[in-house]
């Protein structure tokens, strides 16, 4: 720490250029920390799937739907607990901007198989009992301020009514929690009757998007999901079961590989950072050339002044790291209503901490070689 004073009045000898050097880096790390949050909102529901879950769907996509006769089939397999099932729905509320998961599901055992999703036990008897009945995630509720009773209109993206209108009402009875503080957000979606929904809609009656499968003992779900299978080899509709971890995966990617598309604008961001922050620290030492011959002359060793061109270079890259980060915490509060589990984690600060690291040791490795290869008498005398 006495060496600081020093660090610290070098890393200001040109104010200028280290507060707009120091501006690219925030930015950098700002967009960083954002990324990481989307990163984890969007994995947030896959790592909480649970162990015990099953999905049956289409064996060569999740949008072929199945016949609903699969049901019991299903339900009759050794070590299957509890069978439900849900259909996409793909509906808007009021506007194009207003999307969120909407599903008709079965009413009478879904909160069975998906038990982190807490509902009061009235209302899911209502919900149960009105055949127009939905429930809603807290979350949706407080932005579009329903409460019970209220009356929801969607517009069907997917799915007309007979007749051909697209416009749908359901009667809000319900409100769904998470049970666990650490899945917050993940309940904000809609769920529906579907014998409702497959009384009333234009076509595919009789049908359902995949089948929700909770297993007795989780060890054994890869067998019994095989066991599924096997029922429906060579039928018409051949089905894929897989782990809910799995099934999430796989449905987050129809929206686009978005951990690919993350690390490629932050490799792009921080390339140009590196060249940025790297000719910046290379216009530094060269200027003080004189100084480090100096240092040098009183006693400081080579790898005395390595280290004290690596410290500033660590010491600009902290501050400014520090900071993008601490803004894109902020950032991503407002921007939580729009995206349900956006958050700047502890997992995020790690990351973007030892990416500041990373990026102090790259832009700080040929200055700080220069600067420890520096021949005293050559320095001194200018040349």
């Amino acid at each position: 720490m006495k060496f600081f004073p020093l660090l610290w009045a070098t890393l200001w000898r040109r104010k200028p250029r280290t507060i707009f050097t120091m501006l690219s880096i925030v930015v950098a790390f700002l967009l960083f920390g954002l990324l990481q949050a989307v990163n984890v909102a969007f994995n947030q529901g896959v790592e909480m799937s649970g162990a015990d879950r099953l999905i049956t769907h289409g064996k060569y996509s999740f949008t072929e739907i199945l016949p609903y006769g699969h049901y019991q089939q299903i339900r009759s397999v050794p070590g299957v607990d509890k069978v439900s099932h849900a259909t996409w729905f793909g509906g808007r509320y009021q506007s194009e901007a207003n999307f969120f998961p909407i599903m008709p599901v079965d009413q009478e055992t879904y909160y069975d198989v998906y038990p982190e999703f807490v509902v009061a036990d009235d209302q899911v008897a209502t919900f149960k009992r009105e055949r127009t009945s939905c429930i809603v995630g807290r979350g949706l509720m407080e932005k579009f301020g329903w409460k019970i009773g209220d009356t929801i209109p969607i517009q069907a993206t997917i799915w007309p009514k007979k007749g051909g209108s697209n416009a749908w009402e359901f009667q809000l009875v319900g409100v769904m929690d998470a049970r666990d503080e650490t899945m917050k957000g993940q309940e904000d979606f809609m769920v529906f009757r579907w014998d409702y929904f497959d009384e009333a809609r234009a076509f595919g009656q009789g049908t359902v998007g995949w089948y929700n499968v909770k297993v007795a003992n989780p060890a054994e779900a890869e067998t019994v999901g095989r066991s599924i299978d096997k029922l429906f080899a060579n039928s018409p509709k051949e089905t894929l079961t897989e782990t809910d971890k799995a099934f999430n995966a796989a449905f987050i990617k129809q929206f686009g590989d978005i951990q690919f598309l993350i690390a490629s604008i932050i490799g792009a961001s921080f390339f140009s950072l590196i060249i940025i922050t790297g000719n910046t620290m290379m216009q530094s030492v060269r200027e003080r050339v004189p100084e480090l011959a100096v240092l040098k002359t009183i006693g400081f060793r080579d790898g005395g002044v390595l280290a004290l061109v690596l410290a500033e270079s660590a010491l600009l890259c902290l501050i400014a790291a520090v900071i993008g980060v601490l803004l894109s915490t902020f950032a991503s509060g407002f921007l939580k209503p729009f995206l349900p589990g956006l958050e700047v984690n502890l997992g995020v600060w790690t990351l973007a901490l030892g990416a500041a690291i990373v990026l102090a040791l790259v832009v700080g490795a040929i200055p700080s070689l220069r600067a420890m290869r520096l021949n005293i008498v050559n320095a001194l005398s200018g040349h």
